[in-house]
């Protein structure tokens, strides 16, 4: 393992931690976590009855909102222990039909063809160094005709600055960088890997997967407490989400 990802590995470890210290308030999240509108408009009509594997899962808080959907089963994937083992007593507390796993990503462990719909977004694909490994996977763990379904901070969010008054780019940050240092959250030194847009959607066509739905979005899916900034006011685009197909 190469000293960045080992940084950033050991920033994960320390900001893991809030989601024991956290176990009520994360609870009580848990009982009423709910996907946001537009990824419900896109994969809400497919989760019922699904299997669902969810690479990079974190707290886990989507998989429980998953599974109130209908979700039959939800698989978390993280390789923060403290991530995986707060995520499955949640969801053993909550009776939802999720279980976690440590697992480092591209390869997951899990056996061919084992998931409806693979789920990831909200602060996954800016850990992952190489996408085209990681879409090959997950054409492998989709059945025929599954779905892979992202809702990500849009590759232009590095750029923005957080000023209230006039949204302005970084000056020390550019679009076609392959990475940065996370100065937000969780720091620590955490390496955020950057992709553009193209890059992306190239990586998941590339492993033979059908598109089927793109769309960028005005709103960040996060935003700290007490930070008001004008590259949120609907101008600039914050999130994207994309819908593949395994043929």
């Amino acid at each position: 393992m190469d000293e960045t990802a080992e940084t950033t590995r050991a920033a994960w470890a320390v900001a893991s931690q809030k989601y024991e210290r956290e176990h009520e308030e994360h609870l009580a999240a848990g009982r009423t976590a709910e996907l946001l509108p537009s990824e419900v408009a896109t994969i809400g009509a497919l989760l019922p009855g699904a299997d669902v594997v969810h690479p990079l899962s974190g707290h886990g808080l989507d998989d429980l909102a998953m599974a109130r959907l209908g979700a039959r089963s939800v698989h978390g994937l993280d390789y923060s222990p403290a991530a995986v083992e707060s995520a499955q007593r949640r969801a053993d507390d909550l009776g939802a039909p999720c279980r976690y796993t440590r697992a480092t990503l591209p390869a997951t462990g899990l056996p061919d063809a084992c998931a409806d719909l693979v789920y990831t977004g909200k602060g996954a694909l800016i850990w992952l160094a190489d996408l085209d490994a990681f879409f090959a996977e997950v054409h492998r763990l989709l059945r025929p005709g599954g779905q892979v379904f992202v809702h990500e901070a849009h590759p232009l969010v590095p750029l923005w600055t957080w000023e209230p008054e006039e949204i302005r780019v970084r000056p020390d940050r550019g679009y076609f960088e392959r990475q940065h240092v996370n100065d937000t959250f969780p720091a620590h030194g955490a390496v955020e890997q950057q992709h553009t847009l193209a890059e992306l959607v190239m990586a998941c066509t590339g492993a033979g997967l059908v598109l089927e739905h793109l769309a960028e979005h005005p709103d960040p899916f996060w935003r700290p407490d007490g930070v008001t900034a004008a590259a949120w006011d609907g101008r600039v685009p914050n999130a994207f989400s994309l819908l593949a197909r395994r043929g």
